[in-house]
């Protein structure tokens, strides 16, 4: 093999790839980017983890074609160091020779027959989506996911065709995000679940681009295409929760206050906060305000009253303030709403029309079980709703199938 490209083709390139590529014990040309130069002019890039696989091109001055398996991370690094903007690859016995301008390295490769397919999809079951919709989908919601591996569907977005539009899902069994793209799509489109992981890495990929793509689709297996890439992702065999249940119902109190005065609050009374990240928040119609506690008997206390528009009862609950802050990124709107239905129930944070949060208060031990039992079947759980219906539940930290006994 024996190619001549252009430097920063090549390097992001690379870098999309070798993102897949990682130390693997059992498998160490995984940790590889298999090369292959084609007479047509076209040098395609693979990498996979088997999980997700990636196929990338680039046009190539072709001399001799060729393949190759070189180690990712040493072969961006080098890729990733150069200046000039023009290089060479060529394949000398069982090493990889880049040669530029003013300097040249020599890196070792591993057999390419070792390096597994990347499966290719038949195109039975396909639909175009726009970027800008699945990426906007994607990023609502894959930070609720699970972490764990012991329920694959917890730790996956859920994605299926709702009455409106496109719906992503996603939750870790603690909270739960839902957003509903409103926009046309066939009536062929199936329920699947993606592995969370593998959606941070399809965000990775397609983050540059403007285009459309092209999702096709078979049995435990989703690819999507767009122009010169080819990205193929496992799809979780299973059933995911049932969660349109979770609805609140109505609230005695509401305060209005300015976004950024919320935010900046409950990230300092995380400074104080314990290890539960619990924060406390008061409601006092008298004075106008909306009280923020904190305590940590190791590092101090906090309280700030911020001034707000109250009506209703005065009120008094803990919530865990992280929550708040991970998803506060997304809401735009300057003034925020909080709308609260009682003192054990899911308190709402509504900006504008469309965006409201639900929050269950942490005061839940040992003797309230059955009754925290007896709302989750009831649906009254932590909702948090973004622009364009996005929907985040918090369904609190215990466990639901701890208590449908």
């Amino acid at each position: 093999m024996k190619i001549e490209c252009d430097k920063n083709t090549l390097d992001k390139a690379v870098q999309k790839v070798s993102r897949l590529a990682g130390k693997h014990l059992t498998l160490p040309v995984l940790s590889c980017v298999f090369l292959e130069a084609l007479e047509d002019g076209r040098l395609i890039l693979k990498s996979t983890n088997l999980d997700l696989g990636i196929e990338l091109e680039i046009k190539a001055k072709v001399y001799s074609p060729g393949s190759l398996t070189v180690p990712a991370n040493i072969f961006y690094g080098v890729i990733s160091s150069l200046k000039d903007d023009d290089l060479k690859l060529e394949k000398i016995e069982n090493n990889l020779k880049i040669e530029t301008k003013n300097n040249s390295s020599t890196i070792k490769c591993m057999p390419s027959e070792d390096f597994p397919s990347i499966p290719k999809l038949d195109k039975i079951n396909q639909v175009r989506i726009s970027y800008q919709d699945l990426m906007l989908g994607f990023k609502s919601v894959w930070y609720s996911a699970s972490n764990s591996s012991i329920k694959p569907e917890l730790g996956s977005v859920y994605i299926y065709k709702g009455d409106n539009g496109l719906v992503f899902v996603s939750t870790d069994s603690f909270r739960l995000a839902e957003k509903t793209i409103n926009t046309k799509i066939s009536d062929d489109f199936p329920s699947i679940l993606i592995p969370y992981k593998n959606v941070v890495e399809i965000i990775k990929v397609f983050e540059d681009s403007n285009d459309d793509l092209e999702m096709i689709f078979e049995k435990n297996q989703l690819a999507l295409i767009r122009k010169n890439t080819y990205l193929v992702s496992r799809l979780i065999d299973g059933n995911f929760p049932d969660y349109k249940q979770i609805i609140p119902k109505s609230h005695i109190s509401t305060a209005t206050i300015l976004k950024n005065d919320l935010i900046n609050s409950i990230k300092t009374s995380n400074i104080f906060s314990d290890n539960l990240n619990q924060t406390k928040l008061k409601i006092d119609t008298k004075q106008k305000v909306l009280n923020i506690e904190s305590k940590n008997n190791e590092v101090g206390e906090y309280n700030e009253s911020i001034k707000a528009s109250v009506t209703g009862e005065d009120i008094e609950l803990n919530f865990n303030n992280r929550y708040i802050v991970e998803c506060m990124q997304s809401i735009p709107s300057e003034s925020i709403t909080l709308s609260f239905a009682g003192v054990e129930k899911a308190w709402a944070l509504q900006a504008g029309r469309e965006i409201r949060v639900f929050v269950r208060p942490k005061e839940v031990d040992d003797l309230s079980a059955k009754k925290l039992a007896k709302e989750i079947a009831d649906g009254i759980h932590e909702e948090l709703r973004y622009p364009g219906e996005i929907k985040v539940t918090v369904i609190r930290e215990l466990r639901v199938e701890e208590y449908a006994k």
